[in-house]
């Protein structure tokens, strides 16, 4: 029989075991040695108890404490000003890469782009232009369209592909180009029925006609005033077609070139140095000098009056000299087309181009 005193051993011992086993708390652990440094990686910096790059921390840019200022960021040590610009950081003077002609400018806005300067070159043959890259011209502070002409000089262009920066030279300064608008380019008209004044894709075309018995006929005459300087030598050329024309009676023309004209009619001096143009001859006006040419052979000629500063005349016809005249006067307003109401002295021709001709 087992005794009282062996069952309360017993206890004691499964009690112990059950107390020892429920026992879980951690043993005691050494506080760190605060005598010893933090120690960093290989290029940060320990600063205020942790280890930054101070070649792109703001905080401490090029070294501890050393703050960048709002908008500006720390790049290789030192601060930087930049945009935020569509959520992207941009250092200042950074040029757009979708438009060359807006740049960071941090003194300007921190938050949009910048339109840069006009004038500013921004690819070849091209500047800016309130903000746009344009094929423009920027000459003595002022930007210019692809084709002004110069205001001091209309025999300089600007022509971007040459140059933005300087005028370019050009051959000669155009009076009238075909196929377009005649009073718009500065021409005036001087007329009487029946006439016609029509375009085509290259020409305006000038024709008159006389009514059945009438005593006068048709006239249309195209002028030009300030087409040159007249204190200076000057080429004027005529590209122009014949298609049909009476033979002309002294002083009148169904189809004639004036260097010279004064409104309305053209005076004595004017008509007396006027170019005719028969249909296979060319002279002047009042019968001093004649040259034989096939001037309605269907096709375009270049007809050129030069006078020098010796006030003489050359008249040359595809680049051939047919006539000279010496004192030639003139007003600096030019005609050209029928200059006459004789009845069946009339004309059809058509004018590619008039063009004054540089030095």
């Amino acid at each position: 029989m087992i005794s009282i005193r062996s069952i309360a051993l017993s206890c004691i011992v499964v009690i112990g075991f059950v107390a020892a086993c429920g026992d879980s708390t951690p043993p005691p652990v050494d506080p760190p040695d605060a005598s010893v440094p933090l120690k960093c990686d290989p290029g940060l910096t320990l600063c205020v108890e942790a280890c930054v790059n101070t070649e792109s921390d703001p905080a401490h840019c090029g070294g501890c404490g050393n703050a960048c200022a709002t908008g500006e960021a720390c790049m290789g040590s030192a601060c930087i000003a930049v945009c935020q610009i569509d959520g992207q950081q941009v250092t200042d003077g950074t040029v757009n890469a979708a438009n060359a002609c807006e740049q960071c400018l941090t003194t300007t806005s921190t938050t949009q782009w910048t339109p840069r300067a006009d004038g500013t070159s921004c690819s070849a043959g091209q500047v800016c232009s309130a903000g746009a890259c344009s094929a423009k011209c920027f000459i003595g502070g002022e930007l210019f369209a692809e084709g002004t002409p110069n205001p001091a000089n209309p025999c300089e262009v600007c022509v971007p592909t040459t140059s933005t920066a300087q005028w370019t030279p050009r051959a000669s300064v155009p009076l009238l180009v075909g196929g377009t608008d005649i009073a718009a380019q500065g021409w005036t008209t001087v007329t009487q029925a029946p006439n016609t004044l029509t375009y085509g894709a290259d020409h305006v075309r000038l024709a008159t006609s006389t009514n059945g018995g009438g005593r006068t006929s048709g006239q249309l005459l195209i002028t030009r005033a300030n087409a040159f300087d007249t204190t200076k030598p000057f080429k004027l050329q005529v590209t122009m077609q014949v298609e049909s024309v009476n033979n002309h009676n002294s002083l009148d023309s169904g189809a004639a070139i004036l260097g010279s004209f004064t409104p309305p009619f053209g005076n004595s001096t004017d008509r007396s140095q006027m170019l005719y143009l028969d249909s296979a001859a060319l002279g002047w006006a009042d019968d001093t000098q004649s040259a034989a040419f096939p001037t309605t052979d269907g096709a375009y000629h270049v007809y050129e009056l030069a006078v020098d500063a010796a006030k003489v005349a050359t008249v040359s016809v595809d680049g051939v000299a047919k006539l000279t005249r010496s004192n030639f006067t003139v007003t600096g307003t030019i005609a050209i087309g029928d200059q006459t109401n004789d009845p069946n002295v009339d004309g059809a021709v058509r004018i590619k181009s008039v063009e004054r001709l540089c030095p």
